[in-house]
């Protein structure tokens, strides 16, 4: 069985002062029944793994450069987030696509850099409004799909995350139809290439994820958990998805 997996996205958000919600959140979830990953800016990784402890609670980076290293003033390489305590790694969020031009290549080969220092990559795709007004959104996926996600995929190594570009930060949710259509296509696509490894590899969910629609979302098809924005700044808002998704997972 896949185990489900809870991840924040923190963006470009928090400072030291930020880690008080992360010590509410262990807290208030010191033994959650799903996996639990925050991705902070990489300044707080190191901050924030001193703040966790021994609680069951995973680190992540929100990049990483292609390189194991160089003259590349700005980036991070994927061996420096392990070293600061990260065990994964975001890798072709769109906003990353959008505002950094990061091509399905690029982010291929980041992925195989990720894998390489031991980091668990976190693969985004998803479509843009006006590629799902023209019915192009699974060939769009699996575009992305095919492209960013190395040969060698595992239910370790890698995480696939769906996120429909207009429903990121912007409120606005698929219908729960539209986000299964997705996962389930997903799905089918990593077993068509990777075989029985494939039902292994988690696929979450991200796009306005919040407290309000977080249950009827992990009850859909193929839906292994999400990448939650805004609403994992605050231990209060990422619990109660955090809860939601133990109970999905404990049927």
């Amino acid at each position: 069985m896949r185990r489900k997996l809870a991840a924040g996205n923190w963006k470009m958000h928090g400072t030291r002062a930020s880690l008080a919600e992360v010590r509410k959140l262990i807290a208030a979830h010191p033994d959650p029944a799903c996996d639990v990953l925050l991705c902070p800016p990489a300044t707080l990784i190191a901050w924030m793994d001193e703040a966790i402890g021994a609680a069951p609670l995973r680190l992540g980076g929100q990049d990483c450069h292609a390189s194991f290293s160089g003259a590349h003033t700005g980036d991070i390489a994927a061996q420096m987030l392990a070293d600061a305590g990260a065990s994964h790694v975001i890798l072709g969020h769109s906003e990353r696509r959008a505002d950094h031009s990061e091509t399905d290549a690029e982010v291929h080969a980041k992925a195989e850099a990720a894998r390489a220092a031991g980091l668990t990559a976190l693969i985004c795709v998803g479509e843009t409004e006006a590629q799902r007004d023209t019915g192009e959104t699974l060939e769009v996926i699996g575009r992305q799909l095919f492209g960013s996600t190395p040969d060698g995929a595992t239910g370790n190594n890698t995480v696939i995350a769906y996120e429909p570009v207009w429903a990121i930060g912007t409120g606005r949710t698929p219908s729960l139809a539209q986000i299964a259509e997705v996962h389930d296509f997903i799905r089918s696509e990593l077993l068509g290439r990777f075989g029985a490894e494939g039902t292994m590899i988690r696929i979450l969910y991200g796009g306005s994820v919040k407290p309000v629609n977080a249950a009827e979302i992990f009850a859909t098809s193929n839906v292994d958990g999400a990448l939650v924005g805004g609403a994992s700044l605050k231990a209060e808002d990422f619990g109660a998805i955090i809860a939601a998704l133990e109970r999905s997972a404990q049927g």
